[in-house]
């Protein structure tokens, strides 16, 4: 049975572009969810209950190390930030936060499936 996946980007193009890797990647993905900014993420991670998470930093209305941060008080599901911020700074606040794993915008399907396999490998 498949990863049910949640998207989280502000851009369209963006979870399109992550819609597409993500099914090039060898892991079986049974369907995927979008939202565009943390808070609607929110809503989405109650409604669909997803296995992997998919959230970029930079949105508005909510970003993502918020996202982050509020997803974690109810649930333990795998979260990858998805951004181009890519310091060491960034990194760590995001995995302080409660991320499971960081890939840096741009990415390739390899390394996307590189992160996804160590953020579900329980």
């Amino acid at each position: 049975m498949g990863l049910k996946v949640l998207i989280i980007d502000d851009s369209s193009l963006m979870r399109k572009m992550i819609n597409r890797a993500i099914r090039q990647c060898a892991i079986d993905v049974a369907e995927t969810f979008e939202a565009e900014n943390g808070q609607e993420g929110l809503q989405a991670l109650s409604a669909n209950s997803p296995d992997l998470i998919l959230c970029d930093w930079n949105m508005p209305v909510m970003d993502g190390i918020t996202f982050v941060a509020e997803a974690r008080k109810s649930t333990t599901t795998p979260i990858i930030m998805l951004t181009t911020e890519g310091t060491d700074s960034k990194k760590a606040e995001a995995m302080a936060a409660g991320a499971s794993g960081y890939v840096t915008k741009p990415f390739t399907p390899d390394k996307l499936e590189e992160a996804i396999k160590r953020s579900t490998a329980a």
